[in-house]
């Protein structure tokens, strides 16, 4: 029988509706796991599942292929109802080769699927993934499983025989015929992943035959195989009415600030230096030249630092993005443009550190130096999207308050949200918030302009460069406040440090009062930020639904806090932080509002699971 012929079904299969899977497919970073990976989130995404997406790359551009550090992974939950993490364990795992197995199969549930390429499980591939014998073959090893041994080299192989295709050129396909077994398992439609195939290779039509046979091939086997006993079904979730597509947080990013181009009637200038997980946002903005967006990739940090306060001064609207190693570099300039007070907006897409540290893995490692990592008494106001979606949002929350207030703002991200993906419902125009610039082009005192004049905010006015009679100097020294002159004078040193700091704190009255998941008042008070979102809210929700009381607070507006943050801590009897580094909002909590949070501390490169916040909620109201 050939792999694209239709085949029998075999009697006696079962048919099973869930509310909730979690599938993630892995093998060598050159397998085409997070093309699979993507492909299936949009067709469970045009199906009208919700979706919740973690991505897994290996650090090494190119690792030894069939090794540990070469494994590239990519984990999707799809569901009936709303959901808020990508799954704590895993029901069907993929995995390409013993490498991939070995440093996966851990996340498997008891009882979940397991389909592996059982080709790979060749020698020299057991050898480099460390097995002293074939996993397979060992009736312990994988006993808690339901293993489906697929021979999907060899079948990808027949599926693509007769097309011209080289051994390496048609084993490349492999990926698709995991897919479309995968697709068959769950009940999904391959007509978007089709469509992206035509599209895709439309000018390599042997390639596009190859990868839709392989697609076809791999659900036949699932229709025709007797190993597999169950077919499995996940409705459509009840998502608000309205038009959605797939986002990531990088996506999300790009698009938020070609919104706010437009919002505020300004060209937008991105200036960036490639590092990872920040340059998508770079790549992805590339696309939107239409909208006034000019992209700029400079030599280095620093330059694209500078970059951004030159634009900031030339009256455009002024973004850079990095990751950690790269805000150590960019913090010179970053200091220029508050002693300036220039509007820009810098994002630090956070990863795992010091150093180059896990430069693919997520981490919160950086709210201390984005807080106080600049020389000299620098405030940033400091904002932190919640979900990949909500970045769109907080690019133009961060752009508002720097262009109003005259400053540069930090957004925090960081690699989960970065990568991964989550339906997004496509806003109107009219729920968009208008961006106010004003640029006078008259003086604004009888004797003439004055720069560093303030209004009632503490803002000075944003003038562009070559006005006429608005002439005005800039620089990094220290200014006179009103005229701007150059002042090294110890009282005005301390006025004008003074006023930055309080310009700062006043936008606590221009952003919204923190909100409360829960009671308002009771035993435990959970505070979150940044991408521990999800499993946070997911877990204390579970708690309160067993009837204990705990409530939950996630912070968008990390500096300065909202106004009513520390009323609503006061109102239960403890407070507990889940961060993703040793305790860096723990610590700045505790010293501003004298509160003894407790901490759950996590380094790994991974974000928290749901079980692991439960546990320490347990933990703490047990104590």
């Amino acid at each position: 029988m050939s792999a694209v012929d239709t085949p029998s079904a075999p009697e006696g299969r079962q048919h099973e509706q869930v509310d909730t899977v979690v599938v993630r497919f892995c093998g060598d970073s050159g397998d085409g796991m997070q093309l699979a990976g993507t492909q299936f989130t949009n067709v469970s995404a045009a199906f009208g599942n919700d979706v919740s997406t973690l991505p897994d790359f290996p650090a090494e551009i190119r690792a030894p292929a069939g090794t540990i550090a070469g494994v590239s992974g990519f984990q999707i939950c799809f569901s009936s109802q709303d959901i808020f993490t990508p799954g704590d364990e895993v029901d069907t795992l993929v995995a390409m080769n013993p490498a991939a197995l070995k440093s996966n199969v851990a996340d498997l549930k008891r009882g979940g699927t397991l389909i592996v390429n059982e080709d790979a499980f060749e020698k020299s591939n057991l050898v480099k993934a460390g097995y002293d014998k074939s996993p397979l073959d060992d009736g312990d090893a994988l006993a808690g499983f339901r293993v489906h041994r697929v021979p999907m080299t060899r079948l990808t192989r027949d599926s693509v025989e007769g097309l011209g295709l080289s051994q390496r050129e048609a084993d490349r396909c492999k990926n698709f015929f995991a897919l479309g077994l995968v697709y068959w398992l769950y009940d999904r439609d391959p007509k978007p992943t089709e469509d992206w195939v035509n599209a895709k290779f439309g000018s390599k039509p042997a390639i596009a035959e190859a990868n839709m046979r392989a697609l076809k091939g791999g659900s036949n086997y699932g229709f025709s195989t007797e190993s597999f006993t169950v077919h499995y079904e996940v409705p459509p979730a009840k998502l608000a009415p309205g038009k959605y597509r797939k986002i990531t947080g990088n996506e999300a990013l790009a698009m938020g600030m070609a919104a706010a181009a437009r919002q505020s009637n300004l060209d937008l200038v991105y200036s960036g230096y490639p590092i990872t997980p920040a340059s998508d946002i770079l790549h992805e903005l590339a696309k939107f030249k239409h909208f006034g967006i000019t992209t700029f990739q400079a030599e280095d940090e620093i330059s694209a630092m500078s970059a951004a306060v030159g634009a900031a001064f030339g009256g455009t609207m002024s973004v850079t993005a990095s990751s950690g190693p790269g805000i150590c570099l960019k913090g010179e300039a970053m200091g220029l443009g508050v002693i300036t007070e220039l509007p820009m907006v810098i994002i630090d897409v956070q990863r795992g550190g010091p150093s180059t540290g896990l430069p693919t893995k997520t981490e919160q490692s950086d709210l201390m130096l984005v807080m106080f990592g600049r020389n000299g008494e620098s405030p940033l106001p400091i904002v932190a999207p919640a979900t990949p979606g909500d970045c769109f949002w907080m690019m133009q929350e961060a752009l508002r308050i720097s262009v109003e207030f005259m400053t540069p703002v930090v957004i925090l991200s960081d690699g989960y949200i970065a990568n991964g993906a989550e339906p997004w419902m496509i806003p109107r125009i009219d729920e968009l918030t208008p961006i106010h610039v004003d640029h006078p082009d008259s003086a604004n005192t009888e004797n003439g302009f004055q720069p560093y004049l303030r209004d009632e905010r503490l803002v000075r006015p944003w003038v562009r460069p070559g006005t006429p009679g608005l002439e005005h100097r800039v620089g990094g020294l220290e200014k006179a406040d009103v005229t701007g002159n150059v002042e090294y004078s110890p009282d005005n040193h301390q006025h004008m440090s003074d006023t930055r700091l309080r310009k700062v704190q006043g936008i606590a009255s221009f952003i919204p009062e923190q909100e409360v998941n829960g009671p308002k008042s009771g035993d435990l008070l959970v505070i979150s930020w940044g991408g521990t979102f999800g499993s946070v809210r997911t877990a204390v929700q579970q708690c309160q639904e067993a009837g204990k009381s705990v409530a939950h607070t996630h912070l968008r507006y990390m500096n300065p806090f909202p106004k009513n943050l520390e009323s609503i801590i006061r109102n239960y009897k403890q407070v507990l932080i889940p961060e993703l580094n040793l305790g860096q909002l723990a610590f700045i909590i505790r010293s501003r509002f004298l509160v003894d949070a407790i901490s759950l501390n996590k380094i790994q490169g991974k974000p928290f699971k749901v079980s692991e916040v439960i546990s320490k909620i347990n933990d703490v109201l047990a104590n």
